[in-house]
């Protein structure tokens, strides 16, 4: 008796995966709840479990193929038997593979003598290279062309004459380009952003703010802080809660556009774009209104953790009314962020940078960073988006309103 593989439910709106890569082979002894295949969707990897003991007696689905909620992936059989059949089966694969390849080699060794058969004959060159050859008065004579039966392409020459790609040496195996299939993160991503470009009406607005006093608390406090709440005391935590601040005192830009409505949002979740190895991903910070410092500090870390090790659930992603951004820890400057849809605001975090600015009249050397603020120009006016950034500026840079309520 076999035992299906199924495809599982993988969350809200989400109706089918590819298949990412399979854990275990055919014929492999399985335990229930092991995992057996990962899946990919356009939010997250999910781990398809072993339905019962026994084998991988069947894969039906190949790594990179798409399928849908219950699909059928494989059969978990209970025997050795069956097994053995899949053993034998891809016994006789791997012959007929072999008695393909002794065709291929027979096949490319004669056609390898008709290539020779036909330098000899001296092929005529591709048009493009004729006229290149004109061009530049290459001698011919000792080039072996790289096109059918020898023939001497455009590319054979152009590295003669000095134009050809540096090729980087470590990928000197690979050519001059590689081409991989984009994952489907990759291919969500790029379709949401491109989406965002369509449909909203996207505009930035510019700030600066005096990191002095965070910085100067980060470090009378850290010590203590991390000691009574065992995690440190970071940037994105004096961030979020001056979001929330100004989030509170402009509504409109924690408020998101369905069909003819405007829905504003009393609650604030707060998205923190987290860089992996398979893409960006946004994992949410729900409620943050209500967290405090440390708590903030921590659901940030574990999502992170969760996110680079592929954990993040849907729920995890979800949710998110207004999106924060840091690309000062890759060393960016300045930039324009996205929105992340249906948000109708991003702020952009960046690098502080030691800067002369006037103080009272005189000239003093502050850490500056740079703020950006993208957002839907249908719901949000000018006005209000930029009295917004101005008040996490204030905040940020007077950090003591936070708690006087200012």
């Amino acid at each position: 008796m076999s035992s299906p593989i199924l495809v599982p439910t993988l969350g809200e709106s989400v109706t089918e995966a590819t298949v990412a890569k399979w854990l275990k082979k055919s014929g492999d002894k399985v335990n229930e709840d092991e995992p057996l295949v990962e899946l990919e969707t356009d939010k997250v990897s999910v781990e398809v479990t072993s339905p019962s003991s026994g084998f991988l007696s069947l894969i039906t689905i190949k790594e990179g193929e798409t399928v849908e909620v219950g699909a059928k992936l494989g059969e978990i059989g209970d025997s050795v038997a069956k097994t053995n059949q899949s053993s034998q089966k891809a016994k006789k694969e791997v012959k007929i593979q072999k008695m393909e390849t002794h065709v291929e080699n027979k096949k490319y060794d004669e056609e390898s003598k008709v290539v020779q058969l036909n330098v000899e004959k001296k092929i005529e060159p591709s048009p493009s290279a004729k006229r290149i050859i004109a061009e530049n008065n290459i001698d011919i004579t000792n080039i072996h062309g790289t096109g059918r039966r020898g023939q001497i392409l455009k590319s054979d020459l152009i590295g003669l004459m000095g134009l050809s790609p540096a090729i980087d040496k470590r990928f000197q195996d690979k050519g001059p380009e590689e081409r991989v299939r984009m994952s489907r993160l990759r291919a969500t991503i790029a379709k949401r952003l491109k989406e965002a470009q369509n449909t909203a009406a996207t505009l930035t607005t510019f700030n600066e703010v005096d990191m002095s006093m965070i910085m100067q608390m980060r470090k009378d406090n850290k010590n203590e802080f991390q000691k009574i709440y065992n995690v440190k005391l970071g940037f994105m935590s004096f961030f979020v809660k001056a979001c929330v601040n100004a989030l509170q005192t402009f509504p409109a830009v924690n408020a998101e556009i369905q069909g003819e409505e405007l829905v504003y949002k009393n609650y604030y979740n707060i998205g923190v774009a987290v860089g992996t190895d398979k893409g960006l991903v946004v994992p949410v910070v729900k409620s943050a209104n209500q967290m405090s410092f440390a708590e903030i500090e921590k659901e940030i870390i574990k999502l992170g953790e969760k996110a680079r090790e592929g954990q993040l659930t849907i729920d995890d992603l979800q949710g998110g009314t207004f999106t924060i951004t840091n690309g000062g820890i890759y060393g960016s400057m300045l930039s324009t962020p996205i929105l992340n849809p249906p948000q109708s605001g991003v702020l952009g975090m960046h690098n502080i940078v030691q800067r002369p600015m006037v103080i009272d009249g005189k000239i003093e050397i502050r850490p500056m960073m740079y703020l950006a603020l993208s957002y839907d120009h249908r719901i949000i006016d000018g006005k209000e988006a930029v009295s917004f950034l101005v008040r996490v500026k204030e905040i940020l840079e007077d950090p003591r309103r936070l708690f006087l309520d200012l």
